[in-house]
């Protein structure tokens, strides 16, 4: 595959059990056989308790596994949390880090996010950041603002060879489970310039990283997002949860 061949990931949050998490995969793994892909690559992230039991089941097929986040710390007396080495040894490739939710729900600051993509990195890990903006601050016509900044923290931090083949997601906060979602314009303003951010870093860099979206993606509107240029993929959300729905979001970006 070259660099920028599409992606999409399923973030499937603090939803289902093993039995419903087990029956999800024999439907996504039945629909991606028939898809039969060969442009698009496909990721799921687990709640932490199912990571072993999906990392197992994914086994030698195409689709790879994640973690929705991971301490920032390495080991010890952290009651409740999961390193980067831990999450690896559990069969992840990937790991969100800054999520909306994270940023929103548990205060994570740009300066943490940082912290947990470096630890992602010593490890071998693929981070994927997640940035984005609230209602108001796209109101205020902050958004470029907003999402740079989070994007520089962690530039800032590991440099070019850190962030080398780690990716980014633009999340809208006004668009994740509201089921609003940006125009593919406004996503592609946003992508566009995200890369020329990273291209003041080196421009290798920026023509080669992967730039998804998340955000209320849907089959619906799957097609046209992924028409538009700077935009290399989808972080999926609730539509992750349906078999059917998640692949044709990845029917969608193979066609693209």
């Amino acid at each position: 595959m070259s660099e920028r061949d599409p992606l999409v990931a399923g973030n499937w949050k603090m939803n289902g059990d093993a039995g419903s998490l087990d029956l999800l995969l024999d439907g996504v793994l039945s629909e991606l056989s028939v898809l039969a892909l060969r442009r698009c690559s496909v990721l799921v992230f687990p709640p932490y308790v199912y990571l072993g039991q999906v990392a197992q089941k994914l086994r030698g097929s195409i689709v790879g596994v994640g973690s929705q986040d991971v301490d920032q710390r390495t080991q010890g007396a952290v009651t409740g949390g999961v390193s980067a080495a831990m999450v690896k040894d559990a069969g992840c490739g990937f790991v969100l880090v800054g999520h909306s939710e994270r940023r929103t729900l548990f205060a994570e600051s740009d300066e943490l996010v940082s912290d947990k993509f470096e630890q992602c990195g010593s490890q071998g890990l693929v981070p994927i950041v997640c940035v984005g903006e609230t209602l108001e601050e796209r109101r205020r016509d902050r958004t470029i603002e907003v999402v740079t900044r989070q994007l520089r923290a962690v530039t800032s931090r590991v440099g070019l060879a850190g962030f080398d083949g780690a990716m980014i997601a633009y999340e809208p906060v006004w668009a994740i489970g509201t089921g609003e979602s940006a125009t593919p314009e406004q996503a592609e303003e946003v992508h566009a310039g995200l890369r020329k951010c990273l291209a003041e870093l080196d421009e290798d860099l920026s023509n080669r990283t992967r730039i998804l979206y998340g955000g209320s993606v849907t089959a619906d509107n799957a097609v046209a997002l992924f028409g538009m240029k700077n935009v290399d993929g989808a972080l999926v959300g609730g539509a992750s949860l349906k078999a059917n729905s998640f692949a044709e979001i990845c029917k969608a970006a193979e066609e693209s």
